[in-house]
């Protein structure tokens, strides 16, 4: 009797097991949950270093407006190139599927630039001397508007400049001095290429618009110095914060 009962349990358990294996391999499999993979956007802000360099567009004249020590008034000379380097402070946003990156962008870097030349006609030869320096120092505040392919941008900058410059006018009697923190306009663009998602590495043009003249003089006696603009070029390093756009839905 108990030899029947349990064949008899068995074979239940046996015919239950079947029809839940059968009644599984009927339902329908449900597909994995979709999965949020991350897309690169320039939006976000950060911070980069850079060094470069800088050098005048153009000579500077010096121009004796009194007449007093050359007939002929005028003479030019060059300033030295310059070594520069700092930092940088930004934000960028790119609208969700557009190629259009803007972004406004604070520089502040070291820039030092000098020269100096003898009047060459003078009435007495030696007798005046004009120098100039740019720096120790400058900074800009600018806009970008950049055209982006993934993680590679093209940019346009503009803005304002702020660049110390200091002319001196020497002969044996006195020496004159002028100098000025001068705001000004600066112009320019370059490239950057994310090779991460928070960094990229950048190359960049400037130019400062320190085209004006100072007035220097004593005594009755004065001269123009005409001050000409200056060409930077640089190469940097940014980190960005975020890196991440919208996230779209992907199937792995």
């Amino acid at each position: 009797m108990k030899k029947i009962l349990l064949a008899a349990a068995a074979t239940i358990m046996a015919i239950g097991t079947a029809s839940a294996a059968d009644l599984s391999a009927r339902m329908p499999m449900k597909a994995p949950p979709p999965v949020m993979a991350p897309v690169f956007s320039w939006t976000g802000c950060y911070i980069g270093g850079f060094v470069g360099g800088a050098w005048n567009a153009d000579s500077t004249v010096a121009t004796d407006l009194n007449g007093a020590y050359a007939p002929t008034g005028a003479w030019g000379y060059k300033t030295d190139s310059s070594f520069i380097g700092g930092g940088t402070a930004g934000c960028n946003w790119q609208p969700i599927g557009s190629p259009f990156v803007l972004g406004l962008e604070g520089e502040i870097g070291y820039l030092s630039m000098s020269g100096s030349a003898y009047d060459p006609v003078s009435f007495v030869p030696g007798t005046v001397v004009s120098s100039t320096k740019v720096g120790d120092w400058y900074g800009m505040i600018t806009g970008r508007l950049g055209y982006s392919w993934g993680r590679a941008l093209v940019y346009a900058k503009g803005g304002v400049a702020f660049v110390n410059v200091e002319n001196t006018i020497a002969n044996p009697l006195f020496i004159a001095s002028v100098s000025e923190t001068q705001a000004t306009w600066t112009v320019g663009g370059g490239v950057e290429w994310a090779f991460d998602m928070n960094w990229s590495v950048k190359a960049e043009y400037m130019y400062i618009g320190v085209d004006n003249t100072q007035t220097v003089g004593a005594f009755g006696q004065n001269w123009d110095t005409e001050n000409s603009g200056i060409h930077t070029a640089k190469v940097g390093l940014n980190y960005r914060f975020g890196g991440y756009g919208a996230p779209v839905m992907a199937r792995y």
